[in-house]
């Protein structure tokens, strides 16, 4: 339309300094309203190129690519096409790409390029890549792309002059044929690397290292591997390094055990002392060095910026079961708890995909899981080697984990194909640097984990089990009666009605009992059990035996183990459930969740007992 000025779109990867550069350009001559039909916020303003005509600049939503992932990129990619109702086609775009990152904002700005239109490449933030050392060519990089480059500072106003003069110049040539020809996504992240190599004149060691380091664990072979490995040295370290502190927390709660037998008359407050706090809560306790050394791999994993690499890493399998590298970092949060892992869903964009992930979320081996497995695998697995520096116990507790991962993944494949029936999103993600973790940092993380677990000890596992002692408690069996406390109790009681429902699994009497008061936390179920042994045993015994000889003494080896098969799958946490209920607005899901993860935890016990069994064990 005549009189009409051109519009000019700027587009480009998030944090690539866009909406500073708009900012530069139309200072207070902006408007912000909605794109027509959509929620996405349009910010536009006018600025004057050099010979005085007036230009509209559109900001778009930032974007990775023009397969969109949310609703914002959806936004530019029907923009930049001319397919949204009610916003023209722009006549010209200015890819605006963060020179300190130029592989990945390349990617974008190749597909943009293709797309027909005249472009100018704002290579932005330069100055902050000269400060680390990086030195880029423009002129080699618009030789590589065929459309001018030009350097700016968008913050500080540096370049601007010369990129409206190069908008003008580009608004003035005719428009360009649209690439018939399609790229994959592979091709265009090796085209986008070789531009990149070419125009980047020196760059610091460090950078080097950076590269390849990069090439080494974002290897799609090489890098499960190495994360592989390092799990199993994590899972190897929480038995070898644990032992002395865990026995030091024991032999502390056996002593404060004998001290108060000795100077306290036989009673109920003696018993509450002992049966259910030191045998309840102390249970429990006991396994936070594990804990501890778990979290301290987990936290200077994340320090050195090799998380970030992990997820990357683990996107092409996720990609098999329906799910992206989005999905990662909200379950590897699970692994601390579910809960804060089903929060950081809220960043994947699909929401198919991001109710997916929450549904899977409960069978990550949260740390409420880690008492129950160490103790059973510390009960009845042998504390050997079976090659150098590989300690069977830590082996089995890799396998669990590994078990729940594959778990969660087989749950997914079945839930994005019948239930949720959403498409794997791409994913594209930045790469922090490489440093080194601060120690004040790590040390922060490790006490404020170790805090939160005593408070839970405090407050959660401790109800729970002054509750169970209660129940365990009364009715006091009669004077010269044959059955034990725990049996003739409330709580005995209980557990007969559950027990023919778990018999079948290989679960007995006392098992039934602690599946309950475990609902409220998985640890709970530890504690139940050191209750349960604890209200029937002698003060000798009480004093000189742990939970784990107890167990080891009355469980089989098939029990056992179909116990460790329960809880890998078992939704027992009332915390995550309401989680579910907030994030997905409703009991629908949750009821979904909790059902069909009883139902896999029912199956995998039965299936360990019996299989377990057929062996002889």
């Amino acid at each position: 339309m005549t009189g009409t000025p051109p519009l000019v779109a700027l587009v480009g990867n998030p944090n690539s300094g866009k909406s500073s550069l708009f900012n530069a350009l139309t200072g207070a001559r902006q408007k912000i309203a909605n794109y027509p039909g959509v929620t996405v916020e349009r910010k536009s303003g006018r600025t004057a190129l050099p010979d005085g005509r007036p230009v509209e600049l559109l900001d778009l939503p930032g974007a990775y690519s023009l397969q969109p992932d949310s609703l914002d990129e959806a936004v530019t990619r029907d923009v930049i096409l001319g397919k949204l109702a009610g916003q023209r086609r722009p006549d010209a775009l200015v890819i605006v790409v963060d020179a300190g990152n130029l592989d990945n904002h390349l990617r974008f700005a190749i597909e943009l390029i293709g797309q027909g239109l005249p472009v100018v490449i704002a290579l932005n933030m330069i100055d902050l890549a000269e400060r680390d050392g990086l030195e880029i060519d423009p002129t080699v990089l618009a030789d590589e792309l065929g459309v001018p480059v030009v350097s700016t500072v968008a913050v500080r106003k540096r370049g601007l002059d010369r990129l409206l003069i190069m908008l003008a110049e580009s608004l003035s040539k005719p428009r360009l044929q649209e690439d018939e020809a399609t790229e994959s996504r592979k091709q265009i992240t090796e085209r986008a690397h070789r531009i990149a190599k070419r125009a980047i004149i020196h760059e610091t060691q460090g950078r080097q290292w950076t590269r390849r380091l990069d090439a080494i664990l974002l290897h799609p072979v090489g890098g499960v591997a190495i994360l592989l490995a390092l799990l199993f040295v994590m899972f190897q370290a929480v038995y070898g390094w644990s032992e002395a502190p865990i026995s030091w927390i024991e032999a502390a709660f056996a002593a404060l055990t004998n001290v108060i037998n000795a100077q306290m008359p036989d009673g109920l407050l003696r018993s509450f002392l002992t049966d259910g706090v030191i045998a309840g809560v102390g249970a429990v306790v006991v396994f936070l060095p594990q804990i501890l050394i778990l979290f301290l791999f987990i936290l200077i994993l994340e320090a050195t910026g090799y998380m970030t690499r992990a997820a990357f890493v683990m996107d092409r399998m996720m990609a098999a079961v329906g799910l992206s590298g989005h999905s990662f970092i909200p379950l590897l949060s699970s692994f601390a708890c579910a809960i804060p892992g089903i929060m950081a869903t809220r960043s994947i964009m699909d929401q198919k995909e991001r109710l997916a992930t929450i549904l899977i979320a409960p069978l990550m081996t949260c740390s409420a899981r880690l008492p129950v497995y160490t103790l059973i695998i510390g009960a009845f697995i042998p504390a050997q080697n079976i090659g150098p520096g590989i300690g069977l116990q830590g082996l089995v507790l890799l396998a669990l984990y590994l078990f729940g991962i594959l778990g969660a993944m087989l749950a997914a494949a079945v839930i994005q194909r019948f239930v949720t029936q959403s498409r794997s999103s791409s994913f594209l993600i930045e790469m922090p640097r490489y440093q080194l973790p601060r120690l004040s940092d790590i040390a922060l993380g490790l006490w404020q984990r170790a805090w939160v677990f005593l408070r839970r000890a405090g407050t959660i596992i401790f109800v729970a089990s002054m509750i169970l002692w209660a129940l365990l408690s009364f009715p006091k069996v009669p004077a010269g009666s044959t059955q034990s406390q725990v049996e003739y109790s409330i709580a005995g009681n209980i557990a007969d009605v559950i027990e023919p429902v778990v018999r079948p699994i290989g679960f007995n009497h006392d098992i039934a009992l602690a599946l309950i008061p475990a609902m409220a936390a998985r640890e709970v179920a530890v504690s139940a059990l050191g209750t349960a042994y604890a209200i029937d045993a002698t003060d000798e015994e009480q004093a000189a035996m742990s939970l784990g000889p107890k167990l080891a003494a009355k469980w089989s080896l098939a029990t056992a183990l179909a116990f460790l098969a329960w809880f890998i799958f078992a939704p027992q946490c009332i915390s995550t459930i309401a989680v579910t209920r907030r994030e997905t607005n409703g009991w629908k899901w949750p009821i979904f969740m909790v059902t069909y993860l009883f139902a896999l935890a029912y199956i995998a016990a039965g299936a360990t007992y019996w299989t377990a069994i057929a062996l002889g064990l």
